[in-house]
């Protein structure tokens, strides 16, 4: 037998970004945005083309003013690209065809370079579809994010994810590319709803639950301050929650999902399918509260985290005003189904992370259906006022 000829070869790419915090980030006084786009030296101006949510918008009339007064203080240095585009936000934005060809029709149009920059400013969702767009325009126009929601500057914008939804898949479409920069204004959360404010803190109570022990015991104490909108105590969360993120992105040693296993994604599986079961009614972070109600009450029922902890974490979840129950939970094919299509979202063996104790994390690579259905059944229980005692079960895990 012959043996085959062959070239190898090995490519090493270091990515760098940072992510800031500041306030009033379009405001004159304010050089941040400017520093960052002009960093890499040269005397042409840079192309910016903003991407904005429209909710956002109507809480922020004077936003498309403000950016054009921003770049008009730095001719030369910064041109504006075209006119903002206003597309709309939440999973709508990823749902549908428009919004991502609008983005691309305004690149192409604009002329933009892979020198230039789209500036996406908005929740999780549209910082997603706006960076998918600019992931796959020229094969890669430079992204800056602005996100403005709790759940996207703690969680879902400091990553190196873009996405769209397709085929009634989450997150069927995507790119693995990371942003130039991350610009975390808390300005924007003071007009958020109240729903919007409390739904974010749940990607921080993962994090917390898998990494940091001490960090959920913060979020415990200061759930009465987070729920009355204290600014201040929501800026501490959010800072840590995008720390432990960062820390596992750069450290966890598989930045671009190349292997089975997703810590991060801890309540997830069904939490993505209950978004969509809810006809994306619910919030993400509503549904993560929600999938990690259940896969706490899974862990517990299976014998590997203890009743005390695990009515520590519904009690936490309930007093930061996240839900445990929602209808769609009733349907327990329908949530293993969601089971079904995280595995193929990621591929190889099934890998999911439950718990043993908070901060504690364990990754198992079996899910029993009956075990999952009576962790619903008692979830509901509980919904409902009847609290019984939960029995144990057995599960095969792998090591933590």
């Amino acid at each position: 037998m012959t043996t085959p000829a062959v070239l190898h070869q090995e490519i090493q790419v270091k990515f760098r970004y940072g992510v800031y915090f500041t306030k009033d980030l379009l405001t004159p006084h304010n050089p941040l945005l400017a520093e960052i786009v002009t960093q890499g030296g040269g005397d042409f101006p840079r192309k910016l083309l903003f991407v904005v949510d429209r909710g956002l918008y109507r809480h922020h009339p004077h936003l498309l003013a403000h950016i054009n007064d921003y770049l008009g203080r730095y001719p030369g240095h910064l041109q504006l690209a075209a006119a903002p585009l206003l597309v709309p936000g939440g999973e709508r934005v990823k749902n549908e065809a428009a919004p991502l060809s609008q983005v691309l029709r305004a690149i192409h149009q604009a002329g933009l370079c892979r020198h230039s920059y789209v500036v996406a400013v908005g929740g999780g969702a549209l910082i997603d579809m706006a960076g998918y767009a600019a992931a796959i325009a020229h094969r890669g126009v430079r992204l800056l994010r602005v996100p403005t929601t709790v759940m996207a500057q703690a969680d879902a914008s400091i990553g190196v994810k873009n996405s769209i939804n397709a085929f009634g898949k989450k997150n069927f479409l995507g790119t693995f590319a990371p942003p130039c920069a991350v610009l975390n204004d808390s300005s924007f959360l003071t007009t958020l709803s109240r729903r919007d404010w409390l739904s974010g803190v749940a990607e921080a109570l993962k994090v917390a639950l898998i990494k940091d022990a001490a960090f959920f015991a913060f979020l415990e104490k200061s759930a009465a301050a987070l729920k009355n909108r204290d600014l201040e105590v929501m800026q501490r969360v959010i800072r840590r929650s995008a720390a432990l993120h960062l820390d596992h992105i750069a450290h966890g040693g598989d930045p671009f999902e190349f292997g089975s296993s997703r810590p991060l994604d801890f309540g997830h599986w069904a939490a993505h399918k209950l978004e969509q079961l809810s006809s994306f009614e619910l919030r993400h972070g509503e549904a993560v509260a929600l999938g990690m109600a259940l896969d706490a009450t899974y862990s517990h029922l299976a014998g590997l985290l203890p009743e005390a902890p695990w009515r520590r974490i519904l009690a936490v979840l309930a007093k930061l005003g996240l839900p445990r129950w929602t209808p769609p939970l009733a349907d327990v094919r329908a949530v293993l189904q969601g089971l079904r299509e995280f595995r193929e979202h990621l591929g190889g063996p099934l890998t999911i992370m439950l718990l043993s104790g908070i901060g504690q994390p364990l990754e198992v690579h079996e899910i029993k259906g009956e075990v999952v259905a009576r962790a619903l059944a008692l979830l509901g229980r509980r919904a409902a006022g009847e609290i019984r005692p939960p029995a144990t079960a057995t599960l095969a895990a792998g090591p933590a």
